[in-house]
């Protein structure tokens, strides 16, 4: 039986990175688990941020995954050290994949960051971004009202487009020309994001440089997928099961058009 890769997160934002998985390796397995009951992560104690990615991993474990995702920021940030110690199977989080690609976009040398609180108080990506390149310039700022606009599926009303606009109107006025959407909630905002800050700002999603990386840790290991079976995905979520189908195949579109597909609401927490 193929082995699958667990992508987990605080709720839908992690599909973003299940898209780019399913672009860039379409023979994988994909175990989803958005935790759409507790959403969101980003104003809670990390204790209980890393208790909340501790209950997820083990539901998890039970389908014998080669590779856990955290496609959560704020998880990323709190958790990833003491999940990689808790498996014996590579661990990947979200924060230093972006804080790579900023690198490479970048021509200013200053790199804007928005987040949940949980990540920005953390300073996860400013320790990422200065350890690739020490002399760039990190302007940090929490956006709270992101996720749950995103958790309702709420993308493109005209609320959103002003929410974004008030909550983004202070980085205006900075120096910028790349800003990492640190949540990976936000690029299903990621055309108001672009109204907001002019389209000459460079925004940059985790979501692809974490789906290399996944690629280049299994095949380094000898694990990547082989042979032309199409793999049969799970998803699942501890809230509200028809909204979260209902965002992900939105999302997700053709990804998974012609793609079994497994729903389950599993009783955690």
């Amino acid at each position: 039986m193929q082995q699958p890769i667990a992508i987990l997160d605080s709720g839908v934002g992690g599909l973003t990175v299940v898209k780019e998985v399913m672009r860039q390796l379409p023979r994988e397995k994909i175990i989803y688990f958005g935790d759409t009951a507790r959403t969101p992560y980003g104003p809670r104690p990390a204790e209980e941020v890393i208790r909340f990615t501790r209950e997820i991993v083990d539901y998890l474990i039970q389908f014998r995954p080669k590779m856990i995702v955290i496609a959560c920021n704020t998880a990323t940030a709190f958790a990833l050290e003491d999940i990689r110690s808790r498996v014996t199977v590579p661990v990947i989080g979200v924060i230093h994949p972006g804080a790579r690609a900023a690198i490479n976009r970048t021509q200013s040398g200053f790199v804007g960051v928005i987040g949940t609180e949980g990540t920005i108080n953390s300073g996860a990506y400013q320790d990422a971004l200065k350890q690739l390149k020490p002399q760039i310039e990190v302007i940090s700022r929490a956006c709270p009202k992101f996720v749950p606009l995103v958790e309702q599926g709420n993308f493109r009303s005209e609320e959103t487009y002003k929410t974004v606009a008030e909550s983004l109107q202070s980085l205006c006025s900075t120096p910028i020309d790349t800003l990492i959407l640190g949540c990976t909630h936000y690029p299903f905002l990621a055309d108001a994001i672009a109204e907001a800050m002019g389209r000459h700002i460079s925004l940059i999603s985790s979501a692809e440089e974490t789906a290399r990386d996944i690629s280049t840790v299994l095949q380094v290991k000898g694990r990547l997928a082989l042979g032309e079976v199409m793999p049969v995905h799970h998803f699942c979520c501890s809230g509200d099961p028809a909204l979260f189908q209902t965002i992900a195949r939105q999302w997700l579109n053709e990804e998974i058009e012609w793609t079994p597909i497994v729903w389950q609401v599993p009783n955690i927490g």
